[in-house]
């Protein structure tokens, strides 16, 4: 019997745990979403050969290393979803917790999704607004279109603009794509003036967002991807962070789309951070855990945080864990 009360009282623990984390989730009335590209947190560091070396005590990556580990929310053990690679698998899944069979990189209309059941359309139809806010590539045009090619970005890293829903049929001046679909530039200003939306997807550059093999890149900044990756973030984090938005309910996650070593570190671990005045930690103090997630743990959480139903796809397997542990 006293082991019997034991365990019951251990299981309340658990669960009242669980909720007021979840409480604490549901205390987010804005959430950022940075996307960073093809590094492992750990691993092998088979990436290093061609430019992608794991970030993790990295001297290149001080900045992530130093403040950013500092202040945020941490997993040690975040994947991308097995074998889902290359970039675009990743940020469909993030979008909408599948990659639809797609492994490799194309353009919209390569194929075309003609679903509504994706995070940006489920937000829209719920009366929550969003933006994605997308930096144009070095030496591009700042685009006052539906980026819907290569023209001016990397487009395979803006997920949205994949659906018919929100292309309106692969058409430049879509409504809603116009609507929704703006350059970065714009965010500084939308945090100033108090109008950012509540879901903020910010695709940098693929000069800022650590992509191997990118040329050309301003040559003011560092000749290193990782470096100027990370020095990215340093300027542009704090942006957000001393914003009204971020400190009145904001959630900010920094998140890397896929591993790029070897073997049984082929999928990650990946760098994920989360900065919150909800976060363990307060977003004054690191959090870590050893928790298994991957990209569907990162879309089940953000629906949870704004109640938008249904679950998609692997959001929603019984197995799928979200990320209220971060959360107090």
């Amino acid at each position: 019997m006293k082991h019997l009360r034991g365990a019951l009282t251990l299981l309340f623990s658990l669960f009242l745990t669980v909720g007021l984390a979840h409480s604490q989730m549901s205390k987010v009335k804005t959430v950022f979403v940075i996307m960073m590209e093809n590094h492992n947190w750990t691993g092998d560091d088979a990436g290093a050969s061609f430019g992608d070396p794991d970030i993790k005590n990295n001297p290149l990556a001080p900045y992530v290393n130093g403040k950013l580990m500092k202040i945020s929310a941490h997993p040690q053990q975040y994947y991308n979803p097995p074998g889902n690679h290359p970039s675009q698998p990743n940020y469909l899944w993030l979008e909408a917790g599948t990659n639809f069979g797609v492994l490799g990189d194309s353009q919209p209309g390569q194929p075309q999704y003609f679903t509504h059941e994706h995070l940006t359309k489920l937000l829209e139809e719920a009366g929550i607004s969003w933006k994605a806010y997308a930096e144009p590539d070095y030496g591009s045009p700042v685009f006052g279109v539906c980026p819907l090619d290569f023209s001016y970005l990397d487009v395979n890293h803006l997920a949205p603009v994949y659906f018919n829903d929100i292309n309106d049929g692969l058409n430049p001046n879509s409504p809603d794509c116009l609507a929704h679909v703006v350059p970065y530039y714009n965010l500084a200003t939308d945090l100033a003036d108090h109008t950012t939306a509540q879901y903020n997807l910010i695709i940098p550059n693929l000069c800022h967002q650590g992509h191997e093999g990118v040329s050309p890149c301003d040559p003011s900044e560092h000749a290193d991807n990782t470096a100027r990756s990370d020095a990215w973030l340093e300027k542009n984090v704090p942006v957000i962070l001393e914003s009204k938005a971020y400190k009145e309910g904001g959630a900010l996650f920094i998140i890397w789309d896929e591993a790029e070593d070897t073997d049984q570190f082929s999928d990650g671990p990946i760098p994920v951070f989360l900065l919150s005045p909800f976060a363990k930690g307060g977003g004054k103090k690191p959090y870590s855990n050893n928790i298994h997630y991957d990209h569907s743990s990162t879309l089940k959480t953000i629906q949870e945080i704004f109640g938008v139903t249904p679950l998609l796809r692997a959001a929603g397997h019984k197995k799928t864990v979200d990320l209220s542990d971060l959360f107090q």
